[in-house]
Formats: C-alpha cells, sequence, structure tokens
C-alpha cells in the first residue's frame, strides 16, 4: 500500500508520517512552494531524509499569481488566499498520486488548528472542490471527521488514528516525544501573504502590474519599499540586500548611490522622468550617510554614468510615498 504526504515539515505533517508509517504503508512526500514560502530554520529535505521518505519539491507560480487575482473563497485576515491555495495544492497532489500510483492522500492538518483553512465545513470544501471528496486522512482529526476511504477499505486502522483538534499544541508534544521527535520546528505561520506589512506590498503590485512575474515577487522581499505615482523604489537597508538589488534589478530599470560614502542601492521602476528620478534620488540621499543639505547621486542603467544634486527627502514626505 502506497500513500502519498503532503508535508509542510512542521511537527503535525512529521507526527501524520509516523502515524501512517506505522500501519506497514508505503508513504511517499510532496511539498510545495509558492513564491511567498517562507523556508524554516531546519529544511523540509533534511526532514524528509531523517523519517526516510522520498519527498518531491513542487513550485507553484503563475497558477498562484491567477488565484491571488480574484481568489474565489477570498481572503484571510489579511491577502492570504489560504482556501484556494489549499485547494491548488490538492489538485496538484492529486495529479501526482496518480502518477506515483498512490492508493490515498493524507496530511497533517488538525481540525480548528487553523480558523480560515481548517474548520469542518472547509475541509469538505476544499477535498470536494479537488475531486477528493471523501479521500484525504487526516490522521491527527480522524476520529472526529466522517471516515473516509482509506478507512472504509480498511488500509488504516480507523482506531490507530487520532482526535485531535484546535490550537493547542500539547497533545502533538507528547507525541513528539513518544515518537522521539526531536530538533522539529516550531509552529509560524509559513506565507508572507499573512503579514499585514508584505501583504500591503503585494496589494500595491498586483495594482499598479498587470503581468506579475516571479522576479517582481521575489523584490517584494528586499528593502524599504516607496510608491510614486506609476513609480516603484526600492531602497537597500544593508550591504546584502543592495548586492541582492544589483542582481535583480530590471534591464530598464535606473540604479542609484551616493558616491564615497555608506548607504543604500536604489532602484527606480517605470517611467524615467526628472521628477521620478529626483524622488529615488532624494530617497537614497536620505538613507546614507551623508550630512550636507544637498547631495550629489550617481544613477543609470548599467553604469552609474549620470548624476544629479538633490536634497534628502523629509520624513513626511517619506510616510506619503512608503508602502505599508
Amino acid at each position: 500500500m502506497k500513500a502519498l504526504v503532503l508535508f509542510s515539515g512542521g511537527l503535525d505533517s512529521i507526527i501524520a508520517v509516523k502515524i501512517i508509517s506505522e500501519q506497514n504503508i508505503d508513504v511517499k512526500a510532496i511539498n510545495f512552494i509558492t513564491p511567498f514560502y517562507i523556508c524554516e530554520k531546519i529544511g523540509v529535505e533534511e526532514l524528509a531524509k531523517k523519517l526516510k521518505i522520498p519527498l518531491k519539491v513542487m513550485k507553484i507560480g503563475k497558477e498562484y499569481f491567477k488565484i491571488l487575482r480574484k481568489p474565489k473563497h477570498g481572503f484571510g485576515k489579511n491577502m492570504n488566499p489560504c482556501i484556494d491555495c489549499r485547494i491548488l495544492m490538492f489538485k496538484k497532489a492529486k495529479e501526482y498520486a496518480k502518477k506515483i500510483k498512490a492508493s490515498f492522500i493524507f496530511t497533517g492538518e488538525v481540525l480548528n488548528e487553523r480558523p480560515m483553512s481548517q474548520s469542518r465545513k472547509v475541509l469538505y470544501i476544499i477535498d470536494k472542490e479537488a475531486g477528493l471528496e471523501g479521500k484525504v486522512l487526516r490522521p491527527l482529526s480522524a476520529k472526529l471527521l466522517p471516515a473516509t476511504e482509506a478507512e472504509k477499505k480498511g488500509w488504516v486502522d480507523r482506531e490507530k488514528l487520532l482526535d485531535i483538534q484546535g490550537r493547542q499544541r500539547k497533545p502533538q508534544i507528547e507525541l513528539a516525544k513518544k515518537f522521539r521527535i526531536d530538533n522539529y520546528p516550531s509552529p509560524s505561520g509559513g506565507c508572507l501573504l499573512t503579514y499585514k506589512e508584505f501583504s500591503n506590498k503585494v496589494k500595491d503590485l498586483f495594482e499598479h502590474k498587470k503581468k506579475i512575474r516571479i522576479e517582481d515577487t521575489d523584490l517584494l522581499r528586499i528593502g524599504r519599499h516607496f510608491r510614486f505615482g506609476k513609480n516603484k523604489i526600492i531602497v537597500g537597508r544593508n550591504e546584502k540586500e543592495n548586492e541582492q538589488l544589483l542582481k535583480m534589478k530590471g534591464k530598464d530599470d535606473y540604479y542609484f548611490e551616493v558616491p564615497d560614502f555608506m548607504g543604500p542601492i536604489t532602484i527606480l521602476q517605470g517611467p524615467k522622468i526628472k521628477k521620478t528620478v529626483e524622488k529615488a534620488a532624494g530617497l537614497t540621499a536620505r538613507y546614507s550617510d551623508v550630512k550636507e543639505k544637498k547631495v550629489s547621486v550617481r544613477f543609470g542603467k548599467e553604469k552609474l554614468n549620470k548624476k544629479i544634486i538633490v536634497k534628502s527627502i523629509c520624513e513626511e514626505e517619506v510616510g506619503k510615498m512608503r508602502i505599508i
């Protein structure tokens, strides 16, 4: 018997793997990475190796952006389309399960642990819309949910499954001791879209750009972000971010720097008219170590072959432009 687990690398999914593996079932794993995925300190691949389960890592990009434009089931507290996201992942998992000839799919989900995506009603909606109604086993909460195909057909012993629900972690921690699971990741949001500040950056990007690329969303993770009309201005916060911005800038973007002083690399996206260049240069000056009232800022596309003299932008104007 072969089964496929949606493996996040968190404690819940690790315990689910242990429970199913102990029933003499060959477990394979799939892990999904979206453009807004937060990597854990302990890698998912390393955890899969420890558990001795083969792991397939699948990236979801363009399809995810379509969901983000208009999620059928709406957003959570911020710009997190949790229900639509899970449906997409389950559809992908269904395709992969068929490919590897897995008899059923299971997850580490716990009933009512996440208010938006793990209520009884929502779990049913996700399974149904993914074409997996009655076929997704959730070992940690199985005794609180209707029996699945795997249980009805005797592939899995329902009596060996659990009845955990809610957000408290005590039962999982006790099970971790029982299964001798240590060094597991602490619970945290695995998606940047659950954070208000980052969600605002995403919202701004989708409002001002029709065709979104992975590179665009990667840039949202770096620097201070500002909006001036049709222009996006990104200011590096440290040396590492400065290096990243230089590598990730588009071929038509301008980049700015104050020569001979410590300070940021700034990227200007959008129309390159005098006013927008002045704003980008003014922000570069503000976050540099220059103390003079007027600052010489160099800029250009491939080389810093142009120069402009500007004043540092004042705090009030910074506040109006900052995307928060």
